[in-house]
């Protein structure tokens, strides 16, 4: 933790810099006390992954502290599943809340006797319009609304209705509980705002104690200034709420505390849509595997993928903080993730295509030991042994009978290096009936392994090998972008489901590893595929069926692809 006095505002985001204002100038006396508030209705994705740096980054730098409070108004939609998925992926992103978890739950009985106190005092009444009629009476932002024919009812009535909502005497949808505001405000939120509706659904937590649940613009600043909140930092969607927000926390703040809410811009990634129903419609719908699907924006889909939780935060602290909303390229989160990766994945040889090669004049039966490095870029990470035999696979990519100028890979009559080991010549190849190749026979240098006086021989060409006999067999599945459209929040008049990639996923049995990845495929090991790309044990992998998810290839391919389109 940072002592704020020791902190300048120069190098800090706007928020930061207000945050840092607020406390050197004492406000609530020089405490900081942010807060993270989810609902427990889907699963979190990498825009709320920069709300959560946001929140628990600026307590940790000023020296405060962070909540996590789920707010679990809309029994309808929520689940416990979605309660634990949300505290694993704040725990898996480096954030820890200690313990201050909260519920806006637990604050439903303050908010219903608020609530009643606003009724007894005029300043609320209850509704008997439907939503329909509420939405068309509000007016539009340039023509005042209509006041509803039920606003001059008695605070007698009007607590007496509550009360029986409360009951479970009325239908859902047949009242709700409006604030007496103002029909006639500039600000559309302020135009008599609806404060609880009846939902008859158990709570996941109250069970059917209540019967009417409070709207999210009610319950969110109060549930702040019950907690101590000092700052509630949300994204810029809220900037017409915040005078409502005020409003409402009015009512029970004095001059010695009050919340104070300060916005900053959500993130919107390119090739991804970022709205929780969609995504909820896509698992639903069968159109991906569930929210931990590699290819969801989901941080356990990230997670899954192989994504770090280093990367995704040097992805939003490259981006930062700004009042302007701005769609960012998916390809700097991909550039964080290979850089993270990079860093500290593990070097290892895999063959995804594989045709065999023989090295015709190798001692059959010879088996003969390598040693690959771990990770250049990783002092101290150390080597692997690899056994080198007379029959090896490389990819099939990696040969071609008649190629074009500056091909610096393996063809009739050309040499190339295998990693690690010696250079070989392509003197033949074999092919079935059908003119497919089957094998590639080669001869090698014995003077060029590591350590021989031919080992400095140069040539232009380095390809991947795995040995045949001590070839792992393993399922890859090649991830790539869920959407084939830039900005799919951009063609509204579309159905998103049609802007789906079809490549967005392939799936290939039968690639050949070597020994070391089958013995450290442990869930959660990262290996960069020399040559391929950087790849992770699956959820679906075990001993006897390995299963690598493709996190990333090592270049950005996709514009090149885009382009050419």
């Amino acid at each position: 933790m940072t002592e704020p006095d020791s902190l300048e505002a120069k190098g800090l985001n706007f928020v930061e810099q207000e945050v840092l204002a607020d406390l050197q100038a004492g406000k609530n006396g020089g405490r900081l006390n942010t807060r993270f508030p989810p609902e427990p209705n889907g699963y979190l994705h990498i825009g709320h992954a920069k709300a959560i740096c946001m929140d628990f980054g600026i307590a940790e730098k000023f020296g405060g502290t962070c909540n996590l409070r789920f707010d679990d108004t809309n029994p309808v939609k929520e689940d416990v599943e979605y309660v634990d998925s949300i505290r694993e992926d704040i725990h898996w992103l480096g954030f820890d809340w200690g313990d201050r978890e909260y519920y806006a739950s637990d604050y439903f009985p303050q908010l219903f006797d608020l609530a009643v106190r606003l009724i007894k005092e005029g300043k609320a009444y209850v509704d008997d319009q439907t939503s329909e009629q509420i939405a068309e009476q509000k007016g539009t932002p340039t023509v005042p609304g209509t006041e509803s024919p039920y606003r001059s009812r008695t605070p007698e009535e009007n607590l007496d209705l509550f009360m029986r909502m409360n009951a479970g005497e009325f239908a859902e949808g047949s009242r709700v509980l409006r604030a007496k505001i103002d029909m006639a405000s500039p600000n559309m939120h302020f135009r008599d705002p609806i404060m609880y509706r009846i939902i008859n659904h158990p709570h996941h937590r109250t069970g059917t104690k209540w019967k009417v649940y409070p709207m999210y613009d009610f319950a969110h600043g109060q549930s702040d200034y019950f907690e101590g909140v000092t700052h509630s930092i949300c994204t810029l969607e809220f900037v017409p709420h915040r005078p409502l927000y005020e409003y409402f926390v009015n009512e029970l703040a004095d001059e010695s505390y009050c919340p104070r809410q300060i916005e900053f811009n959500r993130l919107n990634l390119t090739y991804t849509v970022m709205s929780k129903r969609k995504l909820l419609q896509l698992v639903k719908e069968g159109l991906v595997a569930g929210w931990d699907d590699p290819r969801m924006p989901t941080i356990s889909g990230m997670r899954r993928r192989g994504y770090t939780p280093q990367s995704i935060r040097n992805f939003i602290d490259a981006i930062g903080y700004t009042k302007y909303e701005a769609l960012n390229s998916v390809s700097l989160l991909e550039h964080a993730v290979r850089e993270d990766l990079n860093r500290i994945a593990t070097r290892v040889m895999a063959v995804i295509n594989p045709v065999k090669l023989v090295i015709t004049n190798y001692p059959e039966g010879k088996v003969e030991t390598v040693k690959l490095e771990n990770n250049p870029e990783q002092e101290g990470s150390g080597e692997h042994e690899m056994p080198f035999t007379r029959e090896l696979y490389i990819e099939r990519e990696d040969f071609m009978e008649n190629p074009p100028k500056k091909f610096f890979r393996l063809f009739p009559g050309g040499e190339v290096r295998l990693k690690g080991a010696y250079i070989i010549k392509c003197d033949e190849v074999v092919k079935d009936a059908d003119g497919n190749i089957t094998e590639l026979h080669c001869t090698y240098d014995p003077d060029t392994l590591s350590g021989m006086p031919g080992a400095a021989r140069k040539v232009k060409g380095t390809l991947h090998w795995v040995s045949a006999a001590h070839a792992i067999d393993a399922e890859a599945r090649l991830y790539d972008r869920l959407f084939d459209v830039e900005n799919p929040a951009a063609e509204p008049d579309r159905d998103f489901r049609e802007m789906l990639n079809p490549e967005s996923l392939k799936v290939v049995k039968g690639i050949k590893v070597e020994p070391f990845v089958a013995a450290n495929a442990e869930r959660g090991r990262k290996f960069q595929f020399q040559r391929i790309g950087y790849f992770t044990p699956d959820y679906d992998s075990t001993a006897d069926a390995l299963v690598f998810n493709r996190t990333i290839s090592l270049k950005d391919t996709w514009q090149k692809v885009q382009s050419k389109q």
